[in-house]
């Protein structure tokens, strides 16, 4: 790993298109939550081309600033986190279990990275990479309430393994994960991101994964599916047929341009195990 602890942080600022305060104050962190989250795509086609998932910054920079291409939770929050640490905000990195799209009686591991910010207002719950579903905006840690974010609504409860975090999709509340407040480590999601990255039954080394918000608007890729759906739920998917389709769509709407490379590696070796997912 690279021993490089510098933020570049002109050039951040410049791939998120953000140029507004950058004291810490809740002001600042809305801002940064907003445009990073409208920027960098959450996306996991470096675990379908089999290469590592690096976490130290110099890595993160290369690839999510530099490369302009995206990554999944381990990546992104790992960014924004040292991003808000260079500002001066109090931060503490967490760990949670999601429970999107997984039934109560399936148990799951803690493989989502997260993170608590303080400030004079409170503290707040901050998450720019959670693929389809990723905060546009940090919420307070106030427990049973509704609260808005430039996109649907959320909520924290406490839950017996600490607080659930849902999130109000066409008016309905669903999980998206459960967390505690332990702090964690750059080592600690080091290997959570080995086993999520490498293990045959984790989602992100058989399936195609990209999210990416947009105003009023979620953009989402799975396989061969690329959906566009509004606040309201409502959605219209677009099946794609070819690794150049694929590409063309997360060059197109995901900013993320891929290689001969990356198409040799990262889609073409599972476009038959796609077709056969859908019948076809």
């Amino acid at each position: 790993m690279s021993g490089e602890t510098t933020l570049d942080l002109e050039a951040y600022l410049a791939r998120i298109g953000y140029d507004g305060p950058l004291a810490p104050t809740l002001e600042t962190l809305q801002g940064l939550h907003y445009a990073h989250a409208l920027s960098i795509p959450f996306e996991n086609l470096d675990v379908l081309a089999k290469r590592p998932i690096l976490l130290d910054l110099a890595s993160l920079q290369k690839k999510l600033v530099r490369e302009k291409r995206g990554g999944y939770c381990f990546e992104v929050n790992a960014l924004f986190a040292a991003v808000l640490k260079e500002l001066g905000f109090d931060v503490t990195t967490l760990i949670g279990r999601v429970r999107w799209m997984s039934p109560e009686e399936v148990d799951t591991a803690r493989s989502h990275m997260l993170m608590r910010v303080e400030l004079p207002e409170g503290s707040y719950l901050a998450d720019v990479g959670f693929g389809g579903l990723t905060m546009t905006g940090p919420i307070r840690f106030d427990t049973g309430i509704e609260q808005q974010t430039p996109h649907e609504p959320r909520r924290l409860l406490t839950h017996e393994d600490g607080f659930e975090l849902q999130a109000k999709i066409a008016g309905d509340w669903t999980p998206i994960y459960r967390f505690t407040m332990e702090p964690h480590r750059r080592t600690d999601y080091e290997v959570a991101s080995w086993y999520t990255s490498t293990h045959p039954s984790s989602i992100f080394v058989q399936f195609l994964i990209a999210g990416l918000p947009r105003e009023g608007q979620w953009l989402s890729l799975f396989n061969r599916d690329f959906k566009i759906r509004g606040l309201d739920g409502k959605a219209e998917t677009r099946v794609l047929d070819s690794a150049d389709e694929i590409a063309e769509v997360l060059e197109t709407h995901f900013g993320v341009s891929l290689s001969e490379e990356d198409k040799a590696l990262a889609i073409e070796p599972y476009l038959d195990q796609w077709r056969a997912m859908a019948g076809g």
